[in-house]
């Protein structure tokens, strides 16, 4: 291992399989199955030898791994980076469980690349999958699957992170990521004076050119090209879920998709034979962690993003201008809107394709995985077009915690690992008494038998915020196609309940 030499990413490779349990067991694939199948390609990818050289696996946690107490309904593997070495029959040193974020895939990117500069890796591959329909359709259909699995080598878990919500957010029913990111949309929207309709019209028009995209990609969980007007409207095939959004508008979780990437150091990659039309070079790297949503001052965008971008763009020495390809985090259109606001970018009419992939809610969204689909894209983008830079950004919560990387074929003239996370340094103050304000943002949530709750933060004149629930005055007027947000509000705390409801006044 020599310290100081330049990471280079060298293989990349990519797993589907739409099985669904419709036609009994044969064929269903697992977590793992799907990871040494992206595993194995992305060996395969680097044309070189490379499974003895790999001296590190980490692998991106998936679902059920993700959340306190979550059933194993298929069996508990409970060594992933294990199985996944022996599989491929690899004998690394070191086997790391990454911890819980969407931002995982381009944060262990940084972090490996940062191990090989310094010396303390030569050879890395990162991998992981979901098999969340694999996981559905055998439930749904009856067919015993069977993921148990597990191995003797020793590994690093990190764990599940600290907590992304807070016991106020629980209180008053922010409790899905929808909700979460249903709060920045309509901020965005009332920024924009946007009705819920006007709106549902924008995040359409951003997305159609998404569908374009994963309809031409093989690994698409969902290949159909949908059209603005299909996207904008609530339908049976596109119901209401958290006010604005409708299905099509959300990251998809029914997927069975893995990937993997290997980075190395450059003179592993000359004394293994690696050919320089494989090699890809990490030339920026940023990461930032933001607060609890209800603790933020702005809503209407992200800091993390900015920051995150920034640092990744300025270690690179590059402007969003000189970036040719993009692959954005695209769980909900909000996130889109924050990060190519923060890019500059006229996503209206900037040239430039937003994905990659295809996006979350088309593409498919493979849990904490999806980003690394997305670097995978990102390196045969870059290999077929030499000279050319790409940014992809990873996004984990909601617009939690960022991770950011600058790539491109040309060699850089050195290495610098990414600084560590930025974190903020204002936050708001949570009022937890009677008080009064204007709306500031809000969602309303559906159930199955149709909208059902009403959330909403209220901003104090004094810059201090309000969680509260709506009254049942209150409640139509927010699903009114006209934005309530700037309302006077007024809000009563139920001190036994601790949880706010609110009235317009």
């Amino acid at each position: 291992m020599a310290k100081g030499d330049l990471p280079v990413l060298v293989g990349v490779g990519q797993s589907l399989s739409q099985w669904d349990g419709t036609n009994g067991p044969d064929g269903a694939p697992s977590p793992l199955s799907l990871m040494v199948e992206a595993s194995k390609a992305a060996l395969s990818d680097s044309g070189a030898d490379l499974a003895d050289a790999i001296d590190t696996i980490a692998v991106v946690r998936i679902f059920e791994d993700s959340v306190g107490g979550a059933p194993h309904p298929h069996g508990h593997n409970t060594n992933l980076p294990g199985t996944l070495a022996r599989d491929i029959n690899a004998s690394p040193d070191k086997l790391i469980y990454e911890t819980v974020g969407g931002q995982s895939p381009q944060a262990l990117v940084n972090e490996m690349a940062a191990r090989i500069h310094a010396g303390d890796a030569d050879c890395v591959l990162i991998s992981g999958s979901e098999a969340n329909r694999a996981s559905k359709g055998a439930r749904r259909n009856g067919v015993e699957i069977d993921w148990a699995d597990s191995a003797d080598a020793d590994y690093e878990d990190r764990g599940m992170g600290p907590m992304m919500l807070s016991r106020e957010e629980i209180k008053h029913g922010i409790v899905a990521p929808a909700y979460f990111y249903a709060l920045f949309e309509n901020a965005i929207a009332a920024r924009e004076g946007h009705s819920r309709s006007e709106h549902r019209k924008a995040m359409a028009e951003l997305f159609q050119p998404f569908t374009s995209v994963a309809a031409g990609n093989p690994y698409s969980q969902f290949p159909q090209e949908h059209s603005v007007e299909f996207l904008s409207t609530p339908s049976k095939a596109n119901y209401e879920y958290a006010d604005p959004f409708l299905k099509w508008f959300i990251a998809q979780d029914a997927v069975n998709q893995g990937a993997a990437a290997i980075l190395m150091s450059s003179s592993k990659a000359e004394a293994l034979g690696v050919p320089e039309d494989k090699r890809v070079y990490l030339h920026g790297g940023g990461e930032a962690a933001d607060d609890l949503i209800s603790l933020r001052p702005r809503l209407d965008g992200s800091w993390a993003m900015q920051t995150a971008i920034g640092r990744a763009l300025d270690q690179a020495d590059k402007t969003a201008d000189d970036i040719q390809h993009l692959d954005l985090y695209s769980c909900f259109p909000c996130a889109v809107f924050s990060s190519t606001a923060e890019l500059g970018i006229d996503w209206k009419s900037d040239p430039r394709p937003l994905t990659l992939t295809g996006g979350l809610p088309f593409f498919g969204g493979p849990g904490n995985n999806y980003s690394l689909h997305g670097i995978a894209e990102m390196a045969a983008k870059l290999r077929a077009n030499p000279g050319d830079y790409g940014l992809v950004l990873a996004n984990g919560g909601w617009m939690t915690k960022e991770a950011v990387g600058v790539y491109s074929t040309e060699k850089p003239a050195r290495f610098a690992p990414a600084e560590p996370y930025a974190t903020p340094s204002e936050r708001v103050t949570l009022c937890k008494d009677d008080c009064e304000g204007i709306l500031e943002t809000f969602t309303v949530t559906h159930g199955k038998e149709g909208p059902n709750k009403g959330i909403a933060f209220i901003r104090l004149e004094d810059g201090r915020r309000a969680l509260a629930n709506a009254s049942k005055e209150a409640f139509p007027v927010l699903r009114e196609d006209a934005s309530p947000v700037g309302r006077k509000a007024a809000v009563t705390v139920d001190p036994e309940k601790e949880r706010g409801t609110f009235n317009f006044i």
